[in-house]
């Protein structure tokens, strides 16, 4: 009850800072939001808070990658951030977006597929089929980081957690929580395991539907009540607040909401709260000012260029066979790779 008084006071505090700063005008509240949560961090235990890995008689330090102080709390609880686990989808002259809406797009033996972001913004993971093979796509509003990858026979939801300021998934199977930047299990039973990783592209729905005419649109018709006209984070995809705390932005060379693209790999190397393996990261603006980049990376040489149709970064192997990689905000790099 002391936690509750304590957070109800601050809380009415802030709002009425917010109000005589004239934070709650049109947009503001949004914004506003965002600080709230990142404010309401200090009432929470994050080692109390993990009940259904402990319910397992799970050791939370001892199958954890990461610091627990470092695994907070984004607003919402768990599947507060519904995922989609049974979509719908709309065609070219049935989908309700416009030419200019971003969206994650994937083929997958043959079958073409588009999630925009106006619904991803609100829902963050899609439990889908798409080619006969059983997939995730994920989507983290407060990093622009597309992750996609083979689920298997299970289903991932929104822990309501946020590592470095981005979206902890959990596999329904066994609670086991995932960094999504990584694509690996960060805490519980598949601590260390890394996600098979498809590609995906961020583009427009019209620079998508221009390559794959036939392609299927995520449909507005998810069986949640929310405004997929409206994006719910005012002015953070520009701004420079990032909002929750985020290690290493003294090695970031860019504004923090540069789209930049980064490929990684995994190897067997465990060190407690940080990656092992390799990784580089391209720059949008650079990659589209020279047309194509090289760089050496695990054991070979790979290529990213700059896609004209799509608007976007590829990577590539030197004989054209794509690369996973996701595209993110620059403020995302620093905090969970070294290059």
């Amino acid at each position: 009850m002391k936690r509750l008084g304590r957070f109800v006071l601050v809380t009415l505090a802030a709002i009425g800072v917010a109000i005589g700063a004239g934070i709650l005008q049109a947009g503001g509240w949004d914004n506003f939001k965002l600080r709230h949560f990142a404010l309401a961090q200090i009432f929470h235990d994050q080692s109390q808070e993990l009940g259904d890995l402990r319910k397992q008689d799970i050791d939370l330090e001892a199958t954890s990658r990461i610091e627990l102080a470092d695994l907070l709390n984004g607003g919402p609880p768990k599947d507060g951030i519904p995922s989609i686990d049974a979509p719908e989808f709309d065609t070219a002259n049935t989908t309700p977006f416009q030419d200019d809406e971003w969206v994650i797009g994937m083929v997958i033996n043959g079958e073409a597929k588009a999630y925009p972001y106006n619904v991803m913004n609100w829902h963050e993971i899609v439990n889908d089929t798409v080619g006969g093979v059983n997939i995730t796509v994920t989507y983290c509003p407060l990093c622009d980081t597309i992750v996609a990858f083979e689920r298997g026979d299970t289903t991932f939801g929104v822990s309501g957690k946020l590592y470095q300021s981005c979206l902890v998934m959990f596999d329904r199977a066994d609670d086991s929580l995932y960094s999504q930047p990584w694509a690996m299990g960060v805490m519980g039973p598949q601590v260390n395991q890394s996600l098979n990783r498809l590609p995906a592209a961020k583009t427009t729905l019209g620079a998508w539907i221009a390559q794959h005419p036939d392609s299927h649109i995520l449909s507005t018709r998810t069986g949640h009540d929310r405004d997929y006209t409206r994006y719910p984070y005012g002015t953070y995809y520009t701004d420079e607040n990032i909002i929750f705390p985020v290690r290493n932005q003294h090695r970031l060379a860019h504004h923090p909401k540069e789209i930049v693209s980064y490929i990684w790999s995994t190897d067997d190397a465990t060190p407690f709260n940080e990656f092992s393996g390799a990784s580089r990261a391209f720059v949008h603006e650079d990659v589209k000012q020279v047309g194509i980049q090289e760089v050496e990376f695990a054991g070979q040489t790979v290529r990213a260029r700059w896609d004209d149709a799509l608007s976007t970064v590829v990577v590539e192997q030197m004989d054209g066979t794509v690369v996973p990689s996701t595209t993110a905000f620059a403020f995302v790099y620093p905090a969970h790779f070294d290059e």
